[in-house]
């Protein structure tokens, strides 16, 4: 179960694991003190999916993945359900969002793994892949998960909530989703066409590789400030980069983190998506203390 606590919150993607962070008990800010027994290990390649075991591979481009499983799409998984205090939310008004994870007898989770410098990783988005949004809320000592949430326009909405929680000493790794609802009238946003660099905040931001079905592929990430200089990058939650892939349809949900160190300035990810069709990759970036997102979409064949 060390090796399977390893990465936390999904399978491992071309990695291998050794001792780094411990698991932690949340406290109400988000923080948690040291629990022993356990190690994690984020600095090596790896893709988190759903169902809480961990699958090595190689990183050399075009083998086989090890798996392209996704997360996101089911209220329960592992013995553990999603449990959300309230679903209606009115449009462009700030409002809170709470919710507790159950344990298989039903109580509310209170212990969790940190991956990644944070015990729960909360990405909220609308069904038509507009309106991205990667949080962290905190939990209370009740086992209660709480932040304040802003929907801008009518629509669904998914929320996926991605942790390891701790049942018993067992370290479940779990992606869990629902849906929340903004009445209104619903204008769904079209997917931007496909492209290989984008401007986000000032920034060139482009990517260089291929997803595929067949094998697992690197991605290489770039980004140019205003100076058309490549921008220094900084570690955010404890990597180069954060890589969100869901799926048009359905989004499903693949998270990467990256090698852990860029290469001539490009941040480079190991990938593999589940299926043919649309996708829209989002890349958390950090420069002079400060975060961004750039996001693509990506046809796969």
């Amino acid at each position: 179960m060390v090796l399977f606590a390893g990465y936390g919150l999904g399978r491992l993607n071309n990695g291998t694991a050794s001792a780094s962070a411990p698991p932690a008990t949340a406290t109400g800010n988000g923080s948690g003190s040291a629990m022993p027994g356990m190690v994690m290990d984020e600095s090596q390649p790896h893709q988190h999916n759903t169902d809480g075991t961990v699958t090595q591979g190689s990183t050399a481009a075009g083998t086989t993945p090890m798996g392209a499983a996704v997360g996101g799409l089911s209220l329960s998984s592992g013995g553990l359900t999603l449990v959300p205090t309230t679903t209606s939310f009115t449009a462009g008004k700030p409002q809170r969002l709470s919710f507790r994870i159950a344990g298989p007898g039903g109580a509310p989770v209170t212990t969790y793994a940190i991956v990644h410098e944070k015990l729960l990783h909360l990405i909220v988005i609308r069904r038509d892949l507009s309106g991205f949004q990667h949080l962290h809320p905190s939990m209370a000592a009740d086992g209660t998960w709480g932040i304040d949430l802003t929907l801008p326009s009518p629509g669904i909405y998914r929320m996926i909530a991605d942790f390891t929680a701790v049942v018993g000493g067992v370290p479940i790794a779990t992606t869990l989703g629902s849906d929340l609802t903004v009445a209104g009238n619903y204008a769904p946003t079209a997917l931007p066409a496909p492209v290989r660099a984008v401007a986000t905040d000032g920034f060139a931001v482009g990517y260089e590789g291929e997803p595929s079905t067949k094998s697992t592929q690197p991605i290489l990430m770039s980004v140019a400030g205003p100076d058309h200089q490549a921008a220094v990058l900084e570690p955010y939650l404890g990597a180069y980069g954060h890589l969100v892939v869901l799926r048009a349809g359905d989004l499903a949900y693949v998270h990467v983190h990256p090698e852990a160190q860029p290469i001539d300035g490009k941040v480079k990810f190991w990938l593999s998506v589940p299926s043919s069709g649309s996708y829209r990759m989002f890349f958390d970036f950090q420069v002079a203390g400060q975060v961004h997102t750039a996001a693509w979409t990506v046809e796969v064949s």
